[in-house]
C-alpha cells in the first residue's frame, strides 16, 4: 500500500447519484480539525490490547481521544500526517483491518449483551468472504439481536429472536428468529443455522434491488428503506433463496421497545455479570482508556457507552471502582443518561456551535427521551428511536422531537437551552 492509498474524502454530504463516501479505516474524512477514520469493530466488540492500540494511535497522530459512533464504532480525529501505509499496518496488526476490500462495509450491531456473540463473527467473515458484498453502501447495517429489540430495529437486515407467543392464533417458535428488513417483519423465520445465510442473502437482495432502482430512477439506495416496496422485495428474494416461505402478514407484536443502555452491574443471563458504563458525550479521553484496557474482552454500544463483560460479582465490584475513579458513569440516574451529540465546533466545519460544550453546560439529570444535541439540520448521528433533538441554529437552537411524540426529554432541555449562545 502507497500513501496514495489513503484516501482523503472532502467535507461535506456525498453525491446521491455518485461514490459511496462513508469514512472508513482507509478512506479518511477530511473534517475541519483534521481527517478522520473510522475503525468498523462489528458487534462492537473490542479487546483491550485493541483499544490500547487506537489510544496509541490517537496520542500519536491525532487529538489523542477516541470517539465512539451510534453504530458501536470508534473513530480517530486530526490524525494530520498520518502516514498510510504506517495506519494500515498497525491497525492490522492489532486485528482491526482483516479486510481491506471490505472495510467499509463491515456494519453490524449487536445487543450489548448477546448471549451467542460469535454468530458477530460468523456473519463478519462470511461478508468479508462474499467479493460481491464489497459493493454495499457503507451505511448498510446488519443487526444481531438477543431478543431486546435493542438493535433490530433501526438496521436494514435483522435477526431477533423470538419467544413463545399465540401470533394470530399460531404459535411461534422460540427457536426460530424473524428476519426484519429496514425494522418491518414480513414474516421471514430462520433458526439458528439459517441466520447468516439469510443476512448475506438480504444483503445481496439489497444490490439488486438497488441496482433496479438505481437504472429506473438514476438515485442511489443507500439504505433499504429508500427503495420503493424494499423491505417486502427483499423478504421475498431472500425467502426464495433460502427455498422457505413468508407467513403473512408477520407478528404485528414485533415493534421498537423502549431502549436505555445498560448501566452499572448487570445480570448476563449465565450467572456472570457484566458492567456498563456511559461515556459522557461519546468521547474516551487517556484515562478512561487506560481504565478500560486492562479488561480482556468490551463491547461498545450503539448509545455511546461500554461494556465490561464476562465478569463474575466480585470482580464487578472493582470494576465499577476504577471506572468511576476514571470519570465513566456507572450510577443510575446519571446526568448523561441518553444525552448524545454530534461532533460540533471546532471538528465539523458545518457545525453552527460547539454542541458538546453547549450540552455539557444544559444537561442535567432527569426522565424523559433520549436527547440528541446537532450543530446543523443533517443531524449526524442522531438516534433511530424518539427522540429529542437540540439543533444548532445560529442564533440559539431549536427544541423539538422529529419522531412527532413530544419533547419532554432528559433534564427538561427546553427550559435549560433557551439562554444558550453560540460562542
Amino acid at each position: 500500500m502507497s500513501s496514495s492509498d489513503l484516501v482523503r474524502l472532502p467535507a461535506g454530504s456525498p453525491n446521491r447519484a455518485g461514490a459511496d463516501a462513508c469514512p472508513g479505516a482507509l478512506k479518511l474524512h477530511e473534517a475541519a480539525d483534521g481527517p478522520l477514520a473510522r475503525v468498523r469493530i462489528p458487534g462492537g466488540r473490542i479487546t483491550g490490547a485493541q483499544l490500547r492500540a487506537l489510544r496509541e494511535l490517537a496520542e500519536e497522530w491525532g487529538d489523542g481521544h477516541i470517539e465512539l459512533t451510534s453504530r458501536a464504532n470508534l473513530q480517530l480525529r486530526a490524525l494530520r500526517g498520518a502516514p498510510a501505509v504506517q495506519l494500515a499496518a498497525r491497525l492490522g496488526a492489532a486485528g482491526l483491518l482483516p479486510s481491506e476490500t471490505h472495510e467499509l462495509v463491515r456494519n453490524i450491531a449487536a445487543s450489548p449483551l448477546l448471549p451467542e456473540p460469535r454468530v458477530v463473527a460468523e456473519l463478519d467473515a462470511a461478508l468479508c468472504a462474499d467479493p460481491v458484498l464489497a459493493a454495499l453502501p457503507g451505511r448498510f447495517l446488519f443487526a444481531i439481536d438477543s431478543g431486546a429489540g435493542d438493535v433490530a430495529f433501526s438496521a436494514d437486515v435483522a435477526a431477533l429472536p423470538l419467544t413463545r407467543r399465540e401470533v394470530s392464533g399460531a404459535k411461534s417458535d422460540p427457536g426460530l428468529s424473524a428476519i426484519l428488513f429496514a425494522g418491518r417483519d414480513s414474516g421471514l423465520r430462520a433458526g439458528a443455522d439459517l441466520i447468516v445465510p439469510a443476512l448475506i442473502a438480504a444483503a445481496h437482495a439489497f444490490l439488486n434491488l438497488a441496482g433496479e432502482e438505481a437504472a429506473a430512477s438514476g438515485r442511489r439506495a443507500w439504505r433499504l428503506r429508500e427503495i420503493t416496496d424494499g423491505p417486502l422485495r427483499a423478504a421475498r428474494l431472500v425467502a426464495g433463496t433460502l427455498g422457505t416461505t413468508l407467513s403473512e402478514g408477520g407478528d404485528p407484536t414485533l415493534v421498537r421497545p423502549g431502549v436505555r443502555e445498560p448501566v452499572g452491574v448487570v445480570a448476563q443471563g449465565d450467572g456472570r455479570v457484566a458492567v456498563g458504563a456511559l461515556v459522557p458525550l461519546g468521547r474516551l479521553v487517556d484515562v478512561q482508556m487506560k481504565a478500560l484496557e486492562s479488561a480482556f474482552d468490551l463491547v461498545v454500544t450503539p448509545w455511546r457507552g461500554v461494556v465490561v463483560p464476562d465478569l463474575s460479582p466480585a470482580e464487578a465490584d472493582g470494576w465499577v471502582d476504577r471506572l468511576t475513579a476514571a470519570g465513566l458513569e456507572v450510577a443510575a440516574g446519571s446526568r448523561w443518561a441518553g444525552v448524545t451529540a454530534c461532533a460540533g465546533r471546532p471538528g465539523c466545519a458545518k457545525s453552527l456551535a460547539d454542541v458538546r460544550h453547549d450540552a455539557d453546560a444544559a444537561t442535567t439529570a432527569g426522565d424523559g427521551l433520549p436527547v440528541h444535541w446537532i450543530g446543523c439540520a443533517r443531524g449526524c448521528g442522531s438516534p433511530a428511536g424518539p427522540h429529542v433533538r437540540v439543533e444548532a441554529t445560529g442564533s440559539g437552537y431549536a427544541v423539538g422531537s422529529p419522531h412527532g411524540s413530544g419533547t419532554a426529554g432528559v433534564g427538561q432541555v427546553g427550559a435549560l437551552v433557551a439562554g444558550l449562545r453560540e460562542g
